[in-house]
């Protein structure tokens, strides 16, 4: 079973699409990842839901 995902979604700081990889089998995480648009830091929270799937919130790494 592949538990690497990729998400979409918005950069905080720049507003640009941007695609996260993250890891499913983790039920919850907390981590930081430069943008690869804007290359600013951004805190990216991933909470896993009990059917498997990833939901992601992004924030500026400042805010």
């Amino acid at each position: 079973m592949n538990f690497l995902e990729t998400i979409k979604t918005t950069c905080p700081c720049c507003g640009e699409t941007i695609e996260l990889l993250v890891d499913s089998s983790i039920e919850q995480q907390t981590y930081i990842e430069d943008c690869f648009v804007c290359c600013r830091p951004i805190t990216v929270d991933v909470h896993t839901g009990a059917d498997g799937s990833p939901s992601v919130q992004v924030f500026a790494e400042n805010d």
